[in-house]
């Protein structure tokens, strides 16, 4: 075995690399696919395109590599969580668009399970808040506005699936349909204690059990390829939702570890260890990842909705920069946002504060402002958001955060790195590598199939490539983080 090669299914592009012994990448290949917005709120996916993609780029870089199919120890599945697919079983094809995490269009219902009573009983069993983030209300959805598909789902014809789902049956040809604990702990479906599909949240969200995956480690050979495009008989030996597997690849083994993703959206994740601590501060408990012959490791979860895609909306939305690379230079261009405030709940916000309705705002506008003072608020709106999470997930562990390990395309941004320390008091470290996602991915393969000995052999490949001291006082950032919950609150349905 020379090369572990890692799928990782994201939210806008497909993209594969091949890792080597000393977690360096030997080749990687990305193609983006389309976006599709129907509706105000809605957000959807071809799966079929998501699949074309992801097996173009996997068959790009064993080409690029050279290497032989029996050089490849295993594969590596990481993915855009939530984004749900159902497909028939015979034919192999979506009856639908996947809905994607993002979209909204299950609100009223889970508005109305909150009425039911059951947020207790979910919060419970599943560690999560009812919200239309995840993905047991988008499937309600689709058996229930798909002609026939209630019907056909409960004969056992169809198939539900998160992308990591749906990557292993077209993998496989079929053979296989499986997900990990990580990708089930986010349907509001499965019972995080037992991991096991649980009967009474089943029946409050209408779902039959025999659409369901069966559910797997995140850590053991559960098929092998059959597919067309690739070589047959590759291991799938590792398989993680995106934020757990950057967790696993910042090398956070050990409770109390922490790293914060900055994508799309942020995702700051800690690790509590073999026991799911509940959250005071409606933050999430989930499962981190189970490897196959050790109990489930779990971590506490923060969402940031919209940090990235803030940038992107600065680019595509106001026009105020050509490329999002550009963010960074006109911030540092002026000494402060000038008493601009963004506050981007496009999709609403996320934890600590879970509000659906609430919607964007820029506030303290004055003449004077510019766009650079906007830029620079953008950016400063992402650190805000996460140093939220970062202060309710050591109130909720008890645990007092060492350092921040950081990861994503936006991590690059030293100025926001900078920026994040400040926030939070304490070192925020940037590895060398920070493909962490997919790295993540490949390590979980490889100790499935002894590419990788030991969980110590793979944090000893962890290398820090720059680490960002915070330069404010503690009251000066407490000043600063009282201007920004103040302007949140004034985005808040209701307010």
């Amino acid at each position: 075995m020379k090369a572990i090669l890692a799928l990782d299914q994201g939210t806008t592009s497909s993209r594969a690399l091949l890792f080597d012994r000393d977690g360096e990448i030997l080749a990687s290949a990305q193609r983006e696919f389309t976006q599709h917005f129907p509706q105000p709120g809605w957000v959807e996916h071809d799966a079929h395109e998501i699949w074309q993609t992801q097996c173009e780029v996997a068959a790009e870089v064993i080409a690029k590599s050279a290497l032989a199919g029996t050089d490849i120890g295993g594969i590596g599945i990481t993915n855009q969580r939530e984004t749900t697919v159902l497909w028939d079983r015979a034919s192999g094809l979506p009856l639908a668009p996947a809905i994607v995490w993002q979209d909204r269009r299950t609100a009223a219902f889970c508005e109305s399970l909150k009425r039911e009573g059951l947020e207790e009983c979910v919060r419970e069993k599943t560690g999560l808040v009812i919200d239309a983030y995840f993905s047991g209300t988008k499937l309600n959805w689709l058996l229930n506005n798909i002609p026939g598909a209630r019907q056909r789902a409960m004969r056992g014809e169809l198939a539900f699936g998160t992308v990591d789902s749906w990557l292993i049956w077209q993998l496989t040809a079929g053979k296989v349909h499986a997900t990990d604990v990580s990708n089930a702990s986010r349907t509001m479906l499965c019972n995080i204690h037992t991991l096991t599909w649980d009967d009474e949240l089943l029946r409050a969200m209408d779902i039959p059990r025999a659409v369901l995956p069966k559910i797997v480690s995140s850590s053991e050979i559960i098929g092998e390829t059959a597919c067309a495009g690739l070589p047959r008989g590759l291991k799938i030996s590792g398989v993680a939702g995106d934020q757990q597997a950057a967790l696993f690849g910042q090398t956070c083994h050990r409770s109390g570890m922490a790293k914060n993703t900055y994508g799309t959206g942020c995702f700051m994740l800690m690790n509590t260890g073999e026991h799911p601590v509940a959250s005071k501060h409606k933050l999430i408990s989930t499962v981190a990842w189970r490897l196959a012959d050790k109990p489930a490791q779990y971590a506490l979860e923060g969402s940031v909705f919209i940090a990235g895609a803030a940038v992107q909306w600065l680019r595509d939305g106001l026009g105020i920069i050509e490329k999002s690379s550009d963010v960074e230079a006109l911030a540092a261009s002026v000494p402060d946002s000038g008493g601009v405030v963004l506050v981007p709940a496009f999709t609403g916000l996320g934890a600590p504060h879970w509000d659906a309705n609430a919607r964007g705002a820029i506030l303290g506008l004055t003449r004077g402002s510019t766009r650079a003072h906007i830029a620079r608020a953008t950016l400063e709106s992402i650190a805000f958001q996460s140093a939220e999470l970062a202060a309710a997930m050591r109130d909720d562990a008890g645990i007092a955060l060492a350092e921040l390990r950081v990861d994503g395309g936006a991590a690059v941004n030293d100025f926001l790195m900078q920026f994040q320390a400040d926030l939070i008091g304490v070192n925020v470290v940037r590895p060398r590598i920070t493909e962490t996602t997919a790295l993540g991915a490949a390590y979980l393969a490889g100790l499935a199939v002894g590419f990788w000995k030991t969980q110590e052999e793979i944090a000893a490949l962890w290398v820090s490539e720059r680490t960002f001291v915070p330069m404010l006082s503690n009251s000066e950032a407490h000043v600063l983080m009282d201007v920004w919950r103040r302007a949140v609150d004034r985005t808040k349905s209701g307010k």
